[in-house]
């Protein structure tokens, strides 16, 4: 379960910013179940997430993958110098142990690395890395083979990433969450979905008839979901996925926008609500009608669903999640986030709805809309208007 992100110097966000999941009103939880950012076209909004995506991708391949001469294929923030260093730091809890993991580097090597434990919420250091070297708490276990195992990293490696492969016992929890528990949906595409739930489907037939109910609550008028082995131009036979509407099957290539992707985001949906994992979601609405983007919020947030503690962090541009049609509250007040760009420096900020003390009875959506908050374009329709006329003037 994610408590915090944090970063700094990542692609449009220049200074440090940190994403809060625990609850400002209650602390009846950990952290929340749904955090939903909210912000203009460009503003930033995916860039936050991309930084999570980063972190991950270095925990789980910078040892394996990166190569010694390739140095650290992070995005600073494009203003700032080359020697300026970005930092990434999540904390987690997982197992009711929670942890501090975090990391900085630059375009060449990483800098420091850490993780810390707080078992009885006392801090506990499973081990730092700085210019001085690697060093390991006192409560760790066999130190002479974790030194040994730091005479093998390399500088644009992460610890974390070696001694995972080695099966150090003490980082398998961070490291395990970081590649089987955070899912990403980053940039689906209204085509997405075919072979993700084609392999869902055969891989986990248990979960065959929560997708087909989920799929028959969307109302796309579909009641049923086959995999047949089909027998493809270059002559394999691969599974793909039979829509059934009545009597009649279509491949999904033949469905709607918005039902590519509803299937394309539900193998992930229903493998994070199992596992109690975190899924990370760009842009939620895409292609979906907002009354079903709610419903699929709404998941995260029912306790008898999810009950394994599983979490949905997304990007929107939907206001009507804010104040919704039905009078359901989708997002609480202190799930909702906003990002904003600087025009002048062109570096993001993020900060909560909470900053704004917001009351219970506020109309959110017609405020957000409004400005109140920020985070949103500024748009003047005679500057298109304008720019229209002049496009026929030049012709």
């Amino acid at each position: 379960m994610l408590r915090s992100f944090r970063l700094d110097n990542h692609r449009s966000f220049r200074d440090e910013h940190e994403l809060l999941l625990m609850p400002a009103y209650s602390k009846d939880r950990e952290a929340l179940p749904v955090a939903g950012i909210y912000g203009a076209n460009a503003s930033g909004k995916s860039n936050l997430l991309d930084g999570l995506a980063f972190m991950q991708r270095a925990v789980r391949d910078s040892f394996s993958s990166w190569t010694p001469d390739a140095g650290v294929p992070r995005r600073r923030f494009a203003l700032n110098g080359d020697g300026e260093t970005s930092t990434f730091v999540v904390e987690l809890v997982l197992d009711g142990v929670r942890y501090t993991y975090g990391f900085e580097v630059d375009d060449d090597s990483v800098h420091e690395e850490w993780l810390y434990s707080y078992p009885e919420a006392r801090k506990r250091v499973l081990f730092e890395r700085d210019e001085k070297g690697l060093r390991f708490g006192s409560t760790v276990d066999d130190r002479a083979r974790l030194e040994l195992l730091g005479g093998l990293l390399r500088p644009n490696a992460l610890f974390l990433s070696l001694a995972a492969q080695s099966a150090v016992a003490h980082v398998l929890p961070v490291r395990g969450w970081f590649t089987h528990q955070l899912h990403f949906r980053l940039g689906v595409s209204a085509s997405a979905g075919e072979d993700p739930m084609a392999e869902f489907l055969s891989n986990q037939p248990s979960e065959h008839s929560r997708a087909v109910e989920l799929v028959r609550a969307a109302d796309f008028g579909i009641t049923d979901l086959v995999v047949a082995n089909v027998r493809r131009p270059d002559g394999e036979l691969r599974p793909t996925l039979i829509v059934a509407h009545g009597g009649f099957g279509l491949f999904l290539g033949d469905e709607s926008a918005g039902t590519r992707s509803w299937l394309g985001l539900l193998p992930t949906v229903l493998t994070t609500l199992r596992t109690g994992g975190t899924l990370v979601i760009d842009e939620i609405d895409a292609s979906l009608h907002p009354l079903l983007a709610a419903r699929l919020v709404a998941l995260f947030h029912d306790g008898e669903v999810n009950q394994a503690g599983a979490q949905l962090i997304f990007t929107t541009h939907d206001a009507t999640l804010l104040h919704p049609p039905l009078g359901e509250e989708v997002l609480r007040r202190d799930e909702i986030w906003f990002v904003e760009k600087d025009r002048e420096t062109g570096a993001s900020t993020l900060y909560p709805l909470t900053d704004f003390k917001p009351r219970a009875e506020d109309n959110l959506e017609r405020r957000y809309l409004a400005g109140r908050y920020g985070a949103v374009p500024e748009l003047f329709q005679d500057r298109f208007a304008e720019a229209v006329r002049g496009d026929r003037g030049e012709a």
